[in-house]
């Protein structure tokens, strides 16, 4: 047996002592301690302004806020958010990109698209559901028309000659519902995103838009727009005198969106929980719980599992919209 002298035991025993605690964590919780250790990237497939990049940004502070990490938000708008899921999809398997998907990248593009670059199943990952949302139709003020209804007996007086504008699945799909079931037509005018098509909607280019009310709302808040129903099922505690779609003559419509994090395929299981765990901490948080209020929706996590399943039937889901509103895809 080999002995220490007692001046040298001791001295070893407090230099052990100060040793940091997580090296006498099993490894797997050492990791999970230790994760982030760097900056993370969120890719955002929509342009900065959108909602996508807004509730993106909520949840990188409140990471940043529990981790020390920064998160550094990247726009990679157009091609419907496949630009920005390709890039995700690329990325290193580490844990340290992830994209905030909707229900544009991740569950309808595989309707809306016959090739895409990247496999929505496959190249990625689930980590957490953020939250689901409602959507507001609004016109140019030039337009004479103060209704759904109106709008529709407008439109069937002048098949073809009105368009709309749209920057993603859902703020084309809500149109192209709203035609197939009211026996109407409108011009289609696609956008990278939705904040340039809300540009020109302002400025009079195109006359109509069903999206989200975080690109719409502060428009209409201005009198820039006049809004003409919600998407939801129910009217919004936020807007109480617009009626629903249903409501307002288009019997039985219904659209909601979300928004998720997802990394690419690969990733440990490690960082795909601690990013799970942070993104359900955000939720809670009374910012983003406020922001998707006046958004018209609410805030709601879910384990990586849950996810999954969700992404799965959203995806069948969708498939189903795009059939019902006629669009061939692209």
């Amino acid at each position: 047996m080999i002995r220490l002298p007692a001046r040298s035991f001791a001295a070893a025993t407090i230099s052990m002592a100060l040793l940091p605690a997580s090296l006498f964590l099993p490894a797997g919780d050492a990791h999970a301690q230790a994760f982030p250790a760097k900056p993370v990237r969120f890719i955002v497939p929509f342009a900065a302004g959108s909602a996508t990049d807004s509730v993106a940004r909520l949840v990188g502070a409140f990471v940043t806020e529990s981790t020390g990490q920064s998160v550094l938000v990247e726009n990679r708008a157009g091609a419907s958010g496949m630009i920005g899921a390709e890039a995700a999809a690329r990325a290193p398997a580490d844990g340290y990109t992830l994209l905030i998907g909707t229900n544009t990248t991740n569950a309808a593009n595989a309707s809306l698209f016959k090739v895409l670059p990247y496999n929505q199943q496959k190249d990625f990952a689930p980590v957490s559901l953020i939250g689901t949302a409602g959507l507001i139709a609004a016109v140019h003020p030039s337009l004479p028309v103060k209704s759904i209804a109106e709008l529709t007996a407008l439109a069937k007086r002048n098949p073809g000659k009105l368009n709309f504008g749209e920057g993603s699945a859902s703020s084309r799909a809500s149109v192209e519902m709203y035609k197939e079931m009211a026996g109407i037509d409108f011009l289609r005018v696609p956008y990278k995103s939705n904040p340039q098509a809300v540009t020109d909607l302002v400025s009079g280019q195109v006359v109509l838009m069903i999206a989200d009310m975080v690109t719409l709302l502060p428009q209409v808040k201005a009198g820039k727009l006049r809004p003409l129903a919600v998407s939801t099922a129910k009217r919004l505690a936020i807007l109480p005198d617009l009626p629903t779609m249903s409501e307002a003559g288009v019997k039985g419509y219904e659209l909601t969106v979300w928004f998720a994090g997802f990394v690419p395929s690969g990733t440990p299981a490690e960082p795909i929980k601690r990013m799970a765990e942070l993104f359900a901490g955000a939720t809670k948080t009374p910012k983003m719980q406020e922001f998707f209020v006046n958004f018209g929706g609410a805030t709601q996590s879910s384990t990586p599992e849950e996810l999954g399943k969700f992404v799965a039937s959203e995806t069948a889901k969708w498939a189903r919209i795009v059939k019902t509103a006629g669009i061939v895809p692209e």
